[in-house]
């Protein structure tokens, strides 16, 4: 990285000596009479260039770094200006005149103030693309702890159904833990990846409730309905299901009255809109209270992925708790990441 930037560099520095040689030959060319030879005339004028050069090499590489960048900037000024000086009074000079001191003065001035416009811009961009990265870096990192935490809270949850199940001695058991296989190999897979297709995920939601009408023992009456045509959109994974669990956790699996969990997922143009609604039993933990691992992780990988294409909505009633979800699934969960 460090070689590519010097080569970066260097070459940028060669390219800029070269266009102002080219410009000064050509705003001379017309003047290139009063020269003794053609030689003379290009040694003049490649030496110009070079004075010029000196000062913009000498402030990016020498003073910038010491003083301005040090807060020094009184002492920077001054060390500038003493540059822009000597150099005028060196190429500028002639034992008849000062004219000419006068004239490289200034002309030193303005080129040396176009080359630190171009300096600053160049630097602020590099500074902003390297904040990119820390930032992309980051946000990668994050993703991936959140995805890493889903993991364990979905395993820990399926296994309290099996458990639950096997306690009750149930002939289901071996069956469910199958399943339960099943739901982990799904995981594990598209834990690897990014996005995944859609369908899929409905599909894994669709085991996961199957999974769990079976624990709950009628106890809940579980309604999922997917409307409509779904196209090959993708998603990223295990996003939805925290919010099936928590409704889960905090309707049927905290009562054992009959409990009711209606969930419908439902395609608009390439708009995903998810509802999981939740009886809510006696005595149960408000919306404020309600606050998991889980759903505290969608929250957060919603607002990394779908940043301002999501729609998040929770609405807490005296009988019922309702999620609902809206994401524009044109906006690639990659891209946001990237």
């Amino acid at each position: 990285m460090f070689k590519k930037s010097l080569k970066n560099t260097i070459l940028l520095n060669i390219g800029a000596f070269l266009l102002v040689a080219m410009l000064e030959i050509l705003g001379g060319w017309i003047s290139r009479d009063k020269y003794d030879s053609d030689y003379a005339f290009y040694v003049w004028q490649l030496g110009f260039a070079i004075s010029i050069m000196a000062v913009i090499w000498a402030n990016h590489f020498i003073l910038i770094p010491l003083f301005y960048d040090k807060k020094k900037y009184f002492l920077y000024g001054l060390l500038l200006i003493g540059t822009i000086l000597l150099t005028s009074y060196l190429k500028g000079y002639s034992p008849t005149s000062w004219v000419g001191v006068y004239k490289m003065f200034f002309f030193l001035i303005y080129t040396t103030g176009t080359g630190m416009a171009a300096f600053f811009l160049r630097r602020s961009i590099l500074f902003r693309r390297k904040n990119d990265e820390k930032e992309k870096l980051q946000k990668e990192m994050e993703l991936n702890y959140l995805k890493e935490q889903v993991n364990p809270h979905f395993l820990f949850n399926s296994l309290n159904s099996i458990y639950s199940l096997s306690r009750q001695q149930s002939p289901e058991t071996p069956d469910l833990v199958m399943q339960l296989s099943e739901l982990m190999r799904y995981q594990l897979e598209s834990a690897k990846k990014d996005t995944v297709l859609l369908k899929e995920e409905l599909e894994f939601i669709e085991n996961y409730l199957l999974l769990e009408e079976k624990r709950l023992s009628g106890r809940c009456n579980i309604e999922y309905l997917i409307k409509g045509t779904i196209k090959p959109l993708r998603i990223a994974p295990m996003l939805l299901i925290p919010f099936v669990e928590n409704a889960i956790k905090h309707g049927a699996q905290s009562t054992n009255e009959q409990s009711n969990i209606d969930i419908f997922a439902s395609l608009k143009n390439s708009t995903l809109h998810f509802l999981v609604r939740n009886s809510k039993p006696l005595g149960s933990v408000s919306a404020s209270e309600r606050k998991g691992m889980g759903l505290e992780n969608v929250k957060r990988r919603l607002n990394l992925l779908y940043p301002g294409s999501h729609e998040l909505k929770i609405k807490e009633a005296e009988t019922e708790y309702d999620v609902n979800l809206s994401i524009d699934l044109t906006v690639s969960a990659v891209k946001n990441k990237e």
